[in-house]
């Protein structure tokens, strides 16, 4: 397989995640014979420092050309005084908006090994595997108008979805959920919001067309509740920008680390932008201890969603799963009894697993 892969480092730690990321990327082509050609290209505050604008159209134009795109992280407290249509997040918003990437896919599952770094009882988060799916290019964040009017006396911002729109994260939805436990849960605020209530709508005249997959409704403000309470019955889980935005980022303490989680972002054809959820954390940049496995595991749904290459995305998995239970830990995982180790060694960690595993199942296949 040959495939053209964008890579954006973007800001902070981007640069270090995004290194590991290739590396595991290029030991996985060794191994299966694949070709993946990484061309690398400025977003976010890079982007402004060279260019003085967040998503260059060298960037867009070479993002659009792809076969996928990785990205790093965007942001830091250096760009927090620009204008909002010039911080490091509008080029994040624009390349979404510009490829067409209306589907986010966030998977939370919580690694045996470390039930004890999340907040929560290990007897609650103990079996919690969920896809949050968010639609991604509608919604409160690209409505219009969005301002101040009466000289800045008042607000308003425009929550704006056309039907085709919310059709098709659905669809999203309830094919994800085929692929799993076949239970959609569908966040909204139908009790409040006409938007909501067209989303109800929809999602019962799309459950004609999936009638092995079992559908639950749920306001917001009960879901949020539940996935601190009862993470364990969501399996996948649909809602709209905002609320997906929220509730993804409050499930990400189902795993104790930010720096664990990974997420997808596709548009109809399979194309996608994967990219870890945490940011960039401009405070540990340089200092090669950032956790590359939110990366890492990004790297893996690439090859997964948009390449289809589902046996070398679960050897990545896998050998961050071994990883993990043998107690190696970058710093904002580790606790008393660890073996900490910096940006560099837990990507040759993830490695040798990936290629001792695969050449045991070689031997084995030899004599089989």
């Amino acid at each position: 397989m040959d495939k053209q892969i964008i890579v954006l480092p973007g800001d902070g730690i981007g640069r270090e995640i995004m290194g590991s990321a290739k590396l595991v990327l290029q030991s996985v082509a060794s191994e299966y014979g694949h070709r993946f050609v990484f061309h690398e290209h400025l977003i976010g505050g890079a982007a402004i420092d060279a260019y003085g604008t967040p998503l260059p159209e060298e960037t867009l134009d070479a993002c659009m050309q792809a076969d996928a795109v990785l990205l790093g992280a965007v942001g830091g407290p250096k760009w927090d005084q620009q204008p909002a249509d010039k911080r490091p997040e509008a080029g994040l918003l624009g390349i979404r908006k510009a490829m067409g990437l209306f589907a986010n896919l966030r998977p939370i599952k919580g690694f045996t090994s470390l039930l004890g770094a999340s907040p929560l009882k290990q007897e609650v988060v103990s079996g919690s595997d969920m896809l949050i799916i968010r639609e991604l290019t509608g919604g409160i964040y690209f409505g219009r108008p969005s301002e101040r009017t009466d000289a800045g006396n008042a607000v308003v911002d425009t929550l704006f979805y056309e039907r085709q729109e919310i059709e098709r994260i659905v669809d999203k939805a309830f094919q994800s959920a085929r692929l799993r436990n076949k239970h959609l849960t569908s966040v909204d605020k139908a009790n409040v919001l006409e938007s909501s209530r067209m989303w109800r709508e929809i999602v019962k005249e799309k459950q004609k067309e999936y009638p092995d997959v079992t559908v639950d409704h749920l306001l917001v403000d009960a879901a949020a509740m539940k996935l601190i309470t009862q993470p364990d019955q969501f399996d996948v889980i649909v809602t709209e920008n905002m609320f997906g935005d929220i509730l993804s980022d409050e499930a990400s303490v189902l795993t104790g680390s930010l720096g664990m989680l990974p997420s997808a972002s596709l548009r109809t054809d399979g194309v996608g932008m994967y990219e870890p959820v945490h940011g960039s954390a401009p405070d540990i940049a340089g200092k090669g201890i950032a956790n590359p496995l939110g990366m890492i595991l990004s790297a893996a749904m690439m090859l997964r969603y948009s390449f289809g290459l589902e046996q070398e995305a679960k050897e990545i998995e896998d050998a961050v799963d071994t990883v993990l239970e043998q107690s190696f830990r970058t710093a904002d995982l580790a606790k008393e009894g660890d073996r900490v180790v910096t940006t560099n060694e837990m990507t040759e960690r993830v490695i040798d697993n990936m290629t001792t595993k695969s050449v045991a199942n070689s031997i084995c296949s030899m004599y089989a």
